[in-house]
Order: structure tokens, then C-alpha cells, then sequence
């Protein structure tokens, strides 16, 4: 819980605008991260998924 709560204050205006404004890319960027997932499946380490969502943000 702590975690969560260190992440969110550290995008704290990321988190006040999902809340506040009439529209988000939340679900774009989960779609997006399901698309990496499944074309890496079995292929690399968590690692490697991390660098590769990373590098696209």
C-alpha cells in the first residue's frame, strides 16, 4: 500500500487530472499495454516489458 500511495504522489497531476477532467487515455494505454504483453508472451523477461513500456510513453 505504501507503494501505491509513493507512485501516486509522484504523479500527482497526472492523478488530479484522470479525476477532473471529462476525458482520459487510461484505456488506450491499458490496450496498448495488452498489445505489448501478448506479442512478448513467453519471449523475455518482466525486464524487457518494462524497458519496452517505458520507451514508448
Amino acid at each position: 500500500m505504501r507503494g501505491f500511495a509513493t507512485a501516486l504522489r509522484r504523479d500527482w497531476d497526472a492523478v488530479v487530472a484522470g479525476l477532473t477532467l471529462s476525458h482520459s487515455n487510461g484505456p488506450t494505454n491499458v490496450n496498448r499495454l495488452k498489445l505489448i504483453k501478448r506479442a512478448m508472451f513467453g519471449r523475455a523477461s518482466f525486464d524487457l516489458l518494462r524497458r519496452r513500456v517505458l520507451a514508448r510513453t
